[in-house]
């Protein structure tokens, strides 16, 4: 268990935040990491050659280290969305195949499987929820020979529930599918590892969990997969561009492994430095650590819940780290801004009040927030 973290984070008393999974609050270490990365760009005659790969070197070790993989498998992409292209690009299916998604599943995990379909005479297969909140059960008996791709999250937006990756991609390995992963909701707080779940590619924006700045990610790329087309054509995915003075002696060859799907301007001076405190900080505290100490306090307050007459996936069923609690009839219209009102932040998605907090929130936060909700349940 870790100790809260909040002297880390720029949180006022008064604030209660338990919305990470809409977008994490900076570390004060990693705000100042970019005001040194702006301040670098406001004297440009202070910048080498060198300087335009050593950061973003280091962010790919450290994404690398955290899910089990290899520096050379990381590609560093702006977006999820991004990720999903990239992916999508270079996954070909036969007419009449399909491609899994999950019934209200996050809609960059959607859009680009719809234009694939499109394009190759595919058809996209919703799972529909499981009554008994057993996605990995219902998903296994979804996959067949007709399955081409399934494109799925480690743990849903909307309340957590969880899906068994490893037995999930030992059975597409069966049929010959392949596994796209959109783990934004639930990488640097939850345990993975590549090797034990093999996915053919996976994708994860740096903004919610991961700690980072917005429009950063990272992107494994199943080293199967490391010839394919890029999404972009850019200078400094090719081979020896480390030297300037030969950048027009064009090159056919890329760099080595995944690099070659490395977005343009990779070596942003900001968000980089950003991105490569953020992740070392996630390392220090250990992942496993993290996930442990979030899953105290969100079975804490679904407990409470439950006492309130408001129900959640169990945690059988549910990522520890995340919580949705489902109100008879949906979230009440006015809950958020009466929430809000009082300095308690959280989301609402489908029939569920999504609590997703993080080392930075403390017993306070804990029982303001239950406080709250009895007071709009009535008990």
């Amino acid at each position: 268990m870790i100790p809260c973290q909040r002297s880390l984070f720029d949180i006022p008393d008064e604030i209660t935040y338990f919305n990470c999974g809409y977008m994490s609050p900076l570390m004060t270490s990693v705000s100042e990491a970019g005001i040194r990365g702006i301040m670098r760009k406001s004297n440009p005659w202070e910048l080498s050659p060198v300087d335009f790969f050593t950061e973003s070197a280091e962010a790919r070790r450290l994404f690398a280290e955290l899910i089990n993989a290899r520096e050379s498998d990381i590609a560093i992409i702006p977006a999820a969305s991004y990720g999903l292209a990239v992916a999508a690009r270079n996954i070909t299916i036969e007419p009449g195949q399909h491609i899994l998604v999950l019934q209200d599943q996050f809609p960059s995990n959607i859009y680009c499987w719809q234009e694939l379909c499109k394009e190759q005479d595919g058809k996209i297969k919703t799972i529909e929820a499981p009554a008994n909140k057993d996605w990995t059960s219902k998903v296994l008996a979804e996959i067949n020979t007709e399955t081409a791709v399934a494109a799925l999250p480690h743990c849903l937006w909307t309340d957590g529930g969880l899906l068994d990756l490893e037995k999930i991609g030992a059975r597409l390995r069966e049929v010959g599918a392949k596994l796209v992963l959109d783990v934004t909701q639930s990488l640097g707080a939850m345990p993975l590892d590549i090797a034990r779940i093999k996915p053919d590619f996976l994708i994860a924006a740096a903004y919610k969990w991961l700690l980072g700045p917005y429009t950063v990610g990272f992107m494994y790329i199943a080293p199967d997969h490391q010839d394919g087309i890029p999404l972009e054509h850019n200078w400094i995915n090719r081979k020896g561009s480390e030297d300037f003075s030969t950048l027009v002696d064009y090159q056919n060859d890329f760099q080595p492994g995944a690099v070659r799907f490395d977005m343009g301007q990779r070596a942003n001076f900001a968000l980089m430095p950003m991105a490569v405190t953020a992740l070392r900080q996630l390392l220090d505290w250990g992942v496993e650590n993290i996930y442990e100490t979030l899953t105290a306090r969100t079975t804490l307050i679904a407990d409470a819940g439950r006492d309130m007459g408001l129900s959640s996936v169990p945690l059988s069923h549910r990522a520890g780290h995340f919580l949705g609690l489902e109100f008879k009839g949906g979230v009440p219209k006015t809950l958020l801004q009466a929430l809000a009102a009082d300095k308690i932040f959280v989301s609402a998605r489908g029939n569920s009040l999504r609590v997703t907090p993080h080392l930075y929130n403390n017993d306070q936060d804990t029982a303001r927030l239950i406080q709250a909700l009895e007071k709009v349940t009535g008990r």
